[in-house]
């Protein structure tokens, strides 16, 4: 048992540097899923605006719901206990991951792969991050692990649980499930893959049933195409360690099944058209497999090669923390600042329409039409990407918007008029462009810093 306690610390001590140190990476999205659960727990129900209708603008079906019961202190509240949720998570599957890599009957170099553990910042960011991606990279590590340790039961069901949290997943999912076991194997390979599948179909049929479609909102609202994910999974595989995982001579075939696995999980990045957010989330779920398989190679293989193939993956995860790690350790305390300094102006606002209604939506209680349609049906299926919705005037006007919300192009000023001042993105220049909006609203507010938000007021609500 001391054993295994100090091979579990050894995980934990491994990871917890980079969760300290980009503890305050966030994204916008993060909030959208708070603002449900804050809905949730004062009793307005499944919805982003209290009185608006339920819309699925959550990806994984009951991450709002098990963030409510830590959300009656509002947004920022469900915030911060999705961030320790995550946190937590990512920890005790790290440390999970280290009593595989215990159990892995190759030479002592196997604990090189911890070097992967320690540098790939994707782990820290996103299990701090505040979104569901630190829960799912949790158990993503200990069903990996529990493959290591044998328990065939544990590796799949877990599996499965992963893909209905993230629904990309899901080709990992059946990829380990099939693949062969270490230790006694399910009754088959059918009952392996419906076990893993399973989750992944119950979710989509709920989402049908509900929302009257499969796939999440977000597919509709932030469409992307096949080179963008193709650029993405190239990205991924250079900068989370891939290399390590390129051997096949002499290995055992549970070893090989991780790493079609792996492999199998950048393949459906391809597919899904990769991610708009940074430090490659989309590739998380699949560390902790690339990491086990990645440390029976490195334990196999002669000295030279091992540590080639190893210098060649902490390559690409050192270059993205340093290259990317700063900046991300940064976002929290903008984004707060962000949100102290407009939420005055945006007290006494009725209808916000906005881009990154996350914040907004921690900022205000005020209804928000939603520019990007993350969370709004009626925008997400509008021509465009999520940053450059052809939005319609009216839109606007049926929605009674009186307050906008436009993020300016980096130091760029409030001109005069308002409506020539830089934008950052298409869509906010589309609404800034509509007729006679120089007339209609007017400036009230200019957050200060590395984020320059301008909120604007219709003209007669302005006293």
């Amino acid at each position: 048992m001391r054993r295994r306690l100090g091979t579990a610390a050894v995980g934990v001590l491994a990871a917890l540097p980079l969760v300290l140190y980009l503890w305050h990476f966030m994204v916008d999205d993060a909030l959208i899923s708070a603002r449900y659960a804050a809905n949730l727990a004062a009793g307005h129900g499944y919805r982003f605006n209290v009185g608006g209708p339920v819309t699925d603008g959550v990806t994984p079906l009951g991450w709002a719901h098990l963030l409510a019961p830590f959300a009656g202190g509002g947004v920022w509240a469900a915030f911060t206990a999705a961030k320790w949720i995550g946190v937590c998570a990512w920890l005790t599957g790290a440390a999970l991951v280290t009593l595989a890599i215990d159990s892995l009957d190759v030479g002592p170099r196997k604990w090189l792969a911890v070097l992967l553990m320690a540098t790939l910042a994707p782990l820290g960011a996103w299990s701090a991050a505040g979104m569901e991606t630190g829960l799912a990279l949790g158990i993503a590590a200990a069903s990996v692990s529990a493959r290591a340790l044998s328990k065939e039961r544990w590796a799949v069901t877990l599996a499965g649980v992963v893909a209905a949290l993230r629904p990309e997943a899901i080709l990992w999912a059946v990829a380990l499930a099939l693949a062969p076991p270490r230790g006694r194997p399910l009754a088959s390979r059918w009952l392996a893959f419906g076990v893993a599948a399973a989750p992944f179909v119950v979710v989509s049929l709920t989402r049908m049933f509900v929302f009257g479609r499969f796939a999440p909102l977000a597919v509709m609202a932030k469409p992307s195409s096949l080179r963008h994910g193709v650029m993405y999974a190239l990205a991924c595989l250079l900068l989370t360690g891939a290399v390590a995982l390129v051997a096949y001579k002499g290995l055992p075939g549970w070893i090989r099944g991780l790493q079609v696995a792996t492999l199998t999980h950048y393949l459906a990045l391809v597919f899904v058209g990769g991610d708009w957010m940074p430090l490659a989330r989309l590739s998380v779920v699949a560390l902790p497999t690339l990491i086990v398989a990645a440390s029976y190679i490195l334990g196999h293989a002669g000295w030279r090669l091992g540590s080639a193939r190893l210098a060649l993956a902490l390559c690409g995860t050192v270059y993205q923390l340093i290259a990317v790690g700063p900046k991300a350790a940064g976002v929290g305390p903008k984004r707060s600042s962000v949100i102290e300094q407009l939420r005055g102006p945006l007290q006494s606002a009725t209808v916000v329409a906005a881009l990154d209604v996350g914040w907004v939506g921690a900022a205000t209680g005020a209804r928000i039409v939603d520019l990007a349609g993350v969370t709004d049906p009626a925008v997400a299926v509008l021509p465009g990407g999520h940053t450059s919705k052809q939005i319609p005037l009216s839109l606007l006007d049926a929605r009674r918007v009186d307050t906008l919300v436009l993020l300016l192009d980096g130091d760029s000023p409030v001109t005069t008029p308002w409506t020539n001042s830089r934008v950052a993105r298409r869509v906010e220049g589309r609404v800034a462009n509509m007729a006679s909006m120089q007339h209609r609203f007017k400036p009230v507010a200019v957050s200060d810093g590395k984020l320059r938000y301008v909120v604007l007021r219709a003209v007669d609500t302005v006293r």
